[in-house]
């Protein structure tokens, strides 16, 4: 058995030492060159992530209309949850005065678990669709920066465009880069534009 064993180790060995050149390169493939490129005329520029909130327009617009959204769905919310509170508030003391019948106090339980149900069917129906209409409209914010963002970066000679935002992966920035300001003023214009074209 040990010789088994051993015979086996053996040829799994010579099995596994192949020639070193064949497992660097498969027979299709070519080594990569690296380029070395000149970044001394790189231009790198960035801009507030937060400030693009406060100052353009259309991103304010959208922030505003799902803020009132959001509130209008809590409202609903609330309304639907001390309705059903003061109902069972109300039906539990008519039951502790023994105005209510067996069949009626049946009826009130189930009047009880069908408004609870309600209202957890609006709070996953409703939250999801506002879940899904915020993030269309970031999906669709952030692809206006993004287009914005190239126009902008073209317009102005700009290789590199970073967002930056404070918790970030960059540590610093000198501030002579920034060009948060020119950027919503480019956002806004280029926003207005489109709007004055529809």
């Amino acid at each position: 058995m040990k010789n088994i064993i051993y015979i086996f180790f053996i040829g799994l060995l010579f099995s596994c030492s192949n020639d070193p050149e064949e497992a660097k390169l498969s027979p299709n493939s070519e080594p990569t060159s690296i380029l070395e490129k000149d970044t001394s005329g790189l231009v790198i520029a960035f801009y507030l992530n937060d400030s693009l909130k406060e100052g353009f327009i259309y991103y304010k617009d959208i922030d505003e209309e799902v803020s009132r959204k959001n509130l209008s769905f809590q409202k609903e919310l609330q309304r639907k949850s001390k309705a059903y509170e003061d109902f069972v508030k109300k039906k539990g003391a008519e039951a502790q005065q023994g105005f209510l019948s067996e069949n009626e106090m049946m009826k009130v339980q189930q009047k009880a678990q069908q408004l609870e149900a309600d209202i957890v069917q609006y709070q996953q129906r409703e939250g999801a669709k506002l879940e899904a209409e915020v993030m269309q409209k970031l999906t669709a914010i952030n692809n206006k920066v993004k287009s914005f963002g190239k126009k902008f970066s073209e317009a102005n000679g700009i290789d590199l465009l970073m967002g930056y935002a404070d918790g970030g992966q960059i540590n610093f920035i000198n501030p002579k880069m920034d060009v948060t300001h020119s950027f919503i003023e480019f956002l806004n214009k280029e926003q207005k534009s489109i709007e004055e074209e529809l």
